[in-house]
This record gives structure tokens, C-alpha cells and sequence, in this order.
């Protein structure tokens, strides 16, 4: 009677790890070995079954036919052991999230809260990533992400966090010198455009009903975080996010200038990566989320 070859579990979890991202590069990361380490472990174990699971042609790295049926089948049995195993090993790792979420929201509202997560959940590994502000798109190496969306990926599951809202703000001092008659600025008003926002200023005014006027000076800044700095330092009035931006506005370093708020025709998007929407620390933090960043209303 012939034995069964036995297969690595260390190849077969290193594998799936790279399957999930289609690349060597990102499963090092989360793996903590080398890129080259991961790649000796999937080419030992198409050794092991006969077959090529990963297409290596060019700079991509793809999955072939085989290898997307084997990590259709096998994902769910490494992490179904993966949470057999935690319950007997306390405080160890036992799943590692990737999340993509856009920089100001990231290091001004999501960040600052992830901590009562992790307290709450310690098991957990979590990644986070910033990427551009301006791409509406799901970052293929992410299991979830927070992004701006004019509308959700049709292929991805999503929930809506809350629409964009802007509204001008400035220093104190400049907010002083402000002068405005009959819902028309008369005063030196410099104003401060983020560049993945060129119009926000035109369309406030336009639905407020107030005129700026026609020879502000601009300054053109290309991330969030700088034109708050800028408008900190008194540079000029400058459209910022809320709520993200509360926490400037609780330090008195900006005020509002005006209560007239700008709904953008954009909104914050809980995106998940398909297969990963069942595994149960991703929904973990994707209720989490959901319950302290979704706008109730």
C-alpha cells in the first residue's frame, strides 16, 4: 500500500498567506520572513504535489488555476486551525490584519482609537497602511479599508461610514481680522487649496451663499495635514474635514470661520476584501469600526 506524501503545514500556511495578496513581497512582511524565504517554501511544496500553484512570469506574481482552487479549499482549514490553536496558546498572535486607510483619517481619527481594540483583542495583529487620499480604490494587498468612494465597489462587501464634510477654518487671529458685510468677505481672505479638492471652496461658497473674494490668494498644498499646518500658522482660511479635524479644533490652534458646512459628493467606505470577509478576527474589526466610526444617522 503506498503512504500518502505528507504535506508541510508551514508551506501550505505560507502559501495561502501569499495567495491571499498574490505576492511574495507582502506575505514576507506578514509572515516575518524574507521574500525569498517565502518563495523556497512555495517551490518545495509544488514539489511536494507536482504542480504549479503560482505563475511567476514577468514582474507579477499570479495565481495559477490549481493554486486558486487549492487556496479556495485550504484558507479556510489553516485559519479554522489557526483559532483551534489560540484557545490553548494565550496571548499568542493568532491572525494578522492588513488595513489601508487614508493618512489624515488615519493618524487624526482612526489611529488615536485602535488602541481600546487592541486592548480588547491582543490576539490580533494589526497593519495599518495609509495610502493616497485621492484613489478610489480598494489597495489589493488590504483585507479591509477606509476609503473615499463616490460609490462602493460592486465586488467587494462595504458599509458607508459617513459622507465627507468640510468646513472653513483658520486661526484665531485670522478669524479676528475677518470682516464680512451682507454674506460677502471684504476683508484680505488668502485661501489654502487641497489639490485632491481643487473646487471645495467654489461649491462651500456656492451652497453657503457666501461670496469670498475674487482675488484671494491661493496656496496649493498636496496633503491634508499640511494645509491645517498652513492654516495654523495663519497662511490663510482653509476647507478641512470634519470630525477628523475635531481634535485641532478642541486645542483652539484652528477655529471654524463659519458654520456653513460643505457635504462632499464623496463618503467614507468600510471595504472588505472578499475572502477574507469571513474570517473572524476581520469581522471582529469590522463591527468595531462599524460601532464607533459608522454615523449613526
Amino acid at each position: 500500500m503506498l503512504k500518502k506524501p505528507k504535506i508541510s503545514l508551514r508551506g501550505l500556511r505560507t502559501f495561502c498567506v501569499a495567495a491571499r495578496y498574490e505576492s511574495f513581497r507582502t506575505a514576507s512582511d506578514e509572515l516575518f520572513i524574507t521574500a525569498s524565504a517565502v518563495s523556497h517554501q512555495i517551490k518545495s511544496l509544488e514539489e511536494e504535489l507536482g504542480e504549479q500553484l503560482f505563475d511567476r512570469t514577468g514582474r507579477e506574481t499570479s495565481l495559477t488555476e490549481t493554486g486558486r482552487l487549492l487556496y479556495k479549499e485550504a484558507s479556510p482549514l489553516i485559519e479554522q486551525l489557526d483559532a483551534i490553536v489560540a484557545q490553548y496558546k494565550k496571548g499568542a498572535i493568532s491572525s494578522s490584519i492588513r488595513i489601508s486607510v487614508q493618512p489624515f483619517f488615519a493618524s487624526e481619527y482612526f489611529v488615536p482609537r485602535l488602541s481600546d481594540f487592541t486592548a480588547e483583542h491582543p490576539e490580533i495583529d494589526i497593519q495599518v497602511g495609509t495610502s493616497d487620499e485621492s484613489s478610489e480604490k480598494h489597495p489589493p494587498d488590504a483585507d479591509l479599508s477606509i476609503r473615499l468612494f463616490r460609490s462602493p465597489p460592486s465586488d467587494m462587501p462595504s458599509n458607508l461610514l459617513f459622507p465627507l464634510r468640510m468646513v472653513p477654518a483658520g486661526s484665531p487671529d485670522f478669524k479676528k481680522a475677518m470682516i464680512v458685510k451682507k454674506k460677502t468677505i471684504v476683508s484680505d481672505f488668502p485661501i489654502i487649496v487641497h489639490e485632491t479638492r481643487p473646487k471645495a471652496w467654489k461649491k462651500w461658497a456656492k451652497a453657503s451663499g457666501i461670496h469670498l473674494p475674487k482675488d484671494a490668494k491661493v496656496t496649493r498644498l498636496d496633503s491634508m495635514i499640511a494645509v491645517i499646518r498652513a492654516a495654523e500658522r495663519g497662511i490663510g482660511a482653509a476647507m478641512v474635514p470634519v470630525p477628523m479635524a475635531d481634535l485641532w479644533f478642541k486645542q483652539g490652534s484652528i477655529v471654524r470661520l463659519f458654520k456653513q458646512e460643505l457635504v462632499a459628493d464623496v463618503s467614507y467606505y468600510l471595504v472588505c476584501k472578499e475572502d477574507r470577509a469571513g474570517n473572524a478576527s476581520v469581522r471582529l474589526l469590522r463591527d468595531w469600526i462599524l460601532q464607533n466610526f459608522a454615523d449613526p444617522t
